[in-house]
């Protein structure tokens, strides 16, 4: 794994709270729990807490509905949308069965030898295990925020011809790139085109979704540089053709476009929305000045859409 430079000492870095302790504490425990139960009993348990919480309706799960929506259209019945945010549910307490059970999957079942971004969980702890296990079974795990230019470095894997992939319908630094999605303006992170432009790697838009008790994995096809036009208009015109791949994959299986944050800059907080377009600007007027042409950058996150780069 590629980290963070320099190492904190012990006087530097924080000691975490007993909150964050404690949740450790019960990752770790529900983590061993969770490997040693069969997994009809462990798909049943996580199946069960999925319904209380689509039926407590809580503000994630609200967040979830309003994004179906727009997958639905303006036509969805009430009750459609409540029988597919069901079904979304369901699928996304699959997805964490699934990565709690990792460690006792058989290997054929596991991609290894590939490098991706991570957003940064909280407590510490919690993400450094998620880190550990990937990085065991071949991954290089770049953080999200907090370490080394992760840009950089999976510029550096592309060119030396290794395989990059990056969860991006989503954006989650501020900095995002404004697409028109499912008929609305929406953010979606901008480092994977940018990488292509950057590169010369192949930008080819992958939609994943359960298929019976298996996975189903669709690779499109390559979406091509475009000749004319800055970096950053080119990264910005193949973002929207990204956009376009999500939509159809996502109305193709929309139970599992885990998507229960916000996407949509109608949803978003105006204020926040503003006070992060003001720092991106003024990034990029340093930038410029500075004589440089800034990327936008590149992170990675659980989902049910993503890109793939591969080196030339």
């Amino acid at each position: 794994m590629a980290r963070s430079g320099a190492k904190a000492g012990p006087a530097a870095k924080s000691r975490p709270s007993l909150k964050d302790r404690l949740a450790s504490a019960a990752y770790a425990l529900g983590w061993s729990a969770v490997c040693r139960l069969p997994e009809s009993w462990a798909a049943a348990a996580f199946n069960f807490f999925a319904d209380i919480a689509w039926r407590r309706q809580g503000p994630r799960v609200r967040v979830l509905e309003g994004n179906l929506r727009r997958v639905l259209g303006p036509t969805a019945t009430g009750k459609e949308l409540r029988a597919l945010s069901r079904a979304s549910m369901q699928s996304y307490a699959r997805y964490w069965l699934e990565i709690f059970r990792l460690p006792v999957m058989p290997t054929e079942r596991l991609v290894g030898s590939l490098t991706t971004v991570m957003e940064r969980l909280d407590p510490e702890a919690v993400y450094e295990r998620f880190v550990a296990f990937r990085q065991d079974i071949g991954m290089e795990v770049l953080p999200a925020s907090g370490g080394q230019n992760a840009f950089g470095v999976l510029a550096q894997r592309l060119r030396a011809g290794k395989l990059v992939a990056l969860p991006c319908d989503r954006d989650v630094t501020g900095g995002g790139i404004e697409v028109e999605f499912f008929g609305e303006k929406a953010l979606m992170m901008g480092g994977p085109a940018a990488l292509a432009v950057q590169t010369g790697a192949a930008l080819m838009p992958a939609t994943l979704w359960f298929d019976g008790d298996r996975w189903g994995v669709r690779i499109h096809e390559e979406i091509p540089v475009p000749e004319a036009g800055e970096r950053w208009q080119k990264s910005a015109a193949m973002t929207q053709q990204i956009a376009r791949v999500f939509e159809q994959g996502i109305r193709e299986h929309p139970a599992d476009w885990h998507m229960l944050q916000r996407v949509f800059v109608a949803d978003l907080d105006p204020q926040r929305l503003a006070t992060a377009r003001a720092r991106v600007a003024a990034r990029a007027r340093a930038a410029r000045k500075n004589g440089a042409e800034p990327a936008p950058a590149a992170s990675g996150d659980p989902a049910a859409t993503d890109t793939v780069a591969g080196g030339p």
